[in-house]
């Protein structure tokens, strides 16, 4: 109710500005938001989950916000995408509205700031949801270096992260995307599984290891891509990352802003390359669905597309923070 008189004025000002007020606000005020949390436990990657619904990576990318988020509801929360070093991203504007496809275009490209700050938000704080930190690349990495600031990160936020999550698929920094290629996404895979070796005899911990991938592979790759998360014992897969297709955007006017496309208009593609990883992987790697996801009846299909938890994202944009109790109700 509240979101709903507020919303035209924060659609009033610049996507990003809107952002960063709508979670100062949330985070200063977060003692006085009752917790909307319904509890529907759930175990995933041997992880218990208090319900099935949580926070996209991209909202909170440095761990600023978690108490006034953790109040909304979810099951978990994935903060970043973190690099080894702080970074600007990319220049201003970066983020676009599209309100008539529910959608947002953005090229933010990995702006935080450092693994270091993260790990200060995060370490010895108490919380009652799963944590999920999400990893990526410097820009100034040339991408066969890529193994270098992703083992960085993993390394970093080992001990802090219930789960780790390697973003290969940001369409926002360029090459990135060249990580999903076989040879290149062996040796990413090969040198973090002789890093998990290593920390898991070091800390006597072990950290679910999931991969988050693109809504635009080529359906051909999806059985190689399948192989090699078995082969490196990969415990999740996120489906998907953002779009550059537009193939859903005539008429409108932002269409040709680069950047990734997230909201209802990725919905098709989102769900399509959910069903064909689970084609593939059936109940051995579970599959975490993000995308278009803004309503409870979605929610519900992309678990009958073979989806064992899900995430939000631009739905709470243009539907509010009610939308998470009302997906983890009707679940």
């Amino acid at each position: 109710m509240l979101y709903s008189l507020v919303k035209p004025i924060l659609f009033t000002l610049d996507p990003e500005l809107a952002h960063d007020i709508s979670l100062e606000m949330l985070q200063l005020f977060h003692r006085l938001v009752p917790n909307q949390r319904i509890d529907k436990p759930i175990r995933v990657m041997g992880l218990n989950f208090p319900n099935a619904v949580g926070l996209a990576a991209g909202l909170d990318k440095n761990g600023d916000y978690l108490d006034g988020l953790a109040k909304l509801g979810f099951g978990f929360i994935e903060i970043g995408s973190v690099t080894p070093r702080a970074q600007p991203g990319n220049p201003q504007p970066r983020i676009f509205r599209l309100s008539r496809h529910q959608s947002l275009i953005n090229r933010m490209g990995f702006n935080n700031q450092g693994v270091d700050h993260l790990l200060q938000q995060v370490t010895g704080k108490p919380r009652d949801f799963v944590l999920g930190i999400n990893i990526g690349k410097n820009l100034n990495t040339p991408v066969e270096q890529a193994l270098s600031d992703y083992a960085v990160g993993y390394e970093n936020v080992y001990r802090e992260a219930d789960y780790i999550a390697i973003n290969i698929s940001s369409p926002n920094t360029p090459g990135l995307r060249e990580l999903q290629n076989e040879a290149a996404l062996e040796a990413l895979l090969d040198g973090i599984a002789q890093l998990r070796r290593r920390l898991e005899d070091q800390h006597q911990l072990q950290r679910p290891l999931v991969l988050k991938l693109s809504p635009d592979l080529d359906p051909g790759a999806i059985p190689m891509i399948a192989e090699l998360l078995r082969k490196y014992s990969v415990d999740g897969l996120i489906t998907t990352n953002t779009t550059v297709s537009r193939e859903t955007l005539q008429g409108e006017p932002f269409a040709d802003e680069t950047g990734g496309l997230s909201g209802a208009a990725l919905r098709d593609k989102s769900r399509q390359i959910l069903s064909a990883f689970y084609q593939e992987l059936r109940d051995d790697i579970p599959i975490i669905s993000v995308g278009g996801i803004d309503s409870a009846e979605e929610a519900r299909l992309r678990f009958e597309l073979g989806a064992k938890l899900v995430q939000l994202y631009t739905g709470l944009i243009y539907r509010g923070p009610g939308l998470v109790k009302t997906i983890a109700a009707s679940l």
